[in-house]
C-alpha cells in the first residue's frame, strides 16, 4: 500500500499557517474591542509524526480502506513510504495496539485487530474523532446506560459515607458548575462534581472508570449545555447535593435518574439521528 507523506507536510503547514494568523488575529482582537465583548480563542498546536501516522492509520482502518486480518507493511516498508524514521512507526504501532486498532505478532508483523473486541475508551474517542464528533442514538444510548449503572452505585455509597469535609467540597464544585463561564468549563465543571462523587463513594475502582471518560463525558455535557443551557441541569445538580449532604440515598438517585433518563430515551435529544 502507497501512502502519500506529501499529505502530511501540507497538514503541518496548514496548522502552522493557523497558529501564525491565531497570534495575530488575536492581538487585533484585543486592539479594538473592550473586555465585555472580548472572545478567547482556542490555542492551537501541530501535530507530531507519530499523531499524524497514528491518524493515518486509524482512518483507513475506520474507513474500511484497511480490513480487520489485514497485515500491514514492515516497519522498515512503511517508514520508506511515509518519509519518517522507524522509530515513529514503531512507536505509533505501539499506541495503536493499545487502543485495540492493530495486533503485533513477535516475528510475524502487525495485523488489523477486530477493535470491536479489543478496543478501549481510547478507541471508542478515536471512532468518535472519525466521525467529526459524532455518535448515533445507538452508541450515545449505551454509554449513558453504563453511566447510568455505575453512577447509581456510586450516589448510593457517597450518601452513606459522605463526611462534613467532603460535603463542603461538593458545594464548592457545584458553585463552580453555577458559575461557570461557558459550556466548556461547565462541562469541566460538573465532570469534577460527579467524580467527586465517585471519590467519596469509597470504591477505588468507581472514579478510575469514571475518568477514563472524561474526554467523552465533556465533549457530550458540552454538547448538551450548547442545546439546552446550564440552569436545568445546574437546579438538578444542586438538588442531587442536598440530597447526599443530608445521607438520603433513594431520594439521590431518584433526583439523578430524573435528569439522566429523559436523555437515554431521546426526550431530551443530543444525539445524532
Amino acid at each position: 500500500m502507497s501512502i502519500n507523506i506529501y499529505l502530511y507536510y501540507y497538514i503541518l503547514l496548514y496548522y502552522l499557517h493557523l497558529f501564525s494568523v491565531s497570534a495575530n488575529f488575536r492581538n487585533l482582537v484585543i486592539g479594538h474591542t473592550n473586555k465585555e465583548n472580548y472572545m478567547e480563542f482556542t490555542k492551537l498546536s501541530s501535530p507530531s509524526l507519530k499523531d499524524l501516522f497514528i491518524k493515518e492509520i486509524e482512518n483507513l482502518i475506520l474507513s474500511g480502506k484497511l480490513s480487520i486480518g489485514d497485515k500491514l507493511p514492515s516497519e522498515r516498508e512503511l517508514a520508506e513510504q511515509m518519509g519518517v524514521s522507524r522509530i515513529v512507526i514503531n512507536s505509533g504501532l505501539n499506541e495503536l495496539a493499545k487502543a485495540g486498532f492493530i495486533e503485533q505478532k513477535p516475528r510475524i508483523g502487525a495485523y488489523v485487530a477486530d477493535y470491536r473486541r479489543t478496543g478501549t475508551v481510547e478507541t471508542l474517542l478515536s471512532i468518535l474523532r472519525f466521525n467529526g464528533g459524532v455518535l448515533n442514538k445507538k452508541e450515545m444510548k449505551s454509554l449513558l446506560e453504563i453511566r447510568l449503572a455505575f453512577e447509581v452505585l456510586a450516589i448510593e455509597l457517597a450518601a452513606t459515607e459522605l463526611t462534613e469535609k467532603d460535603s463542603r467540597n461538593l458545594e464548592v464544585l457545584l458553585f463552580q458548575f453555577g458559575n461557570s463561564s461557558d459550556s466548556r468549563e461547565a462541562a469541566e465543571n460538573i465532570f469534577q462534581f460527579h467524580h467527586e462523587i465517585c471519590m467519596i463513594s469509597g470504591n477505588v475502582m468507581l472514579p478510575l472508570i469514571f475518568y477514563s471518560f472524561k474526554e467523552l463525558a465533556v465533549m457530550l455535557w458540552e454538547r448538551y449545555f450548547r442545546l439546552y443551557g446550564v440552569e436545568k441541569l445546574f437546579d438538578n445538580t444542586a438538588e442531587l447535593y442536598g440530597h447526599l449532604s443530608k445521607h438520603k440515598p433513594s431520594e439521590a438517585i431518584k433526583t439523578f435518574k430524573a435528569s439522566l433518563e429523559p436523555t437515554i430515551n431521546g426526550d431530551i435529544s443530543i444525539y445524532y439521528e
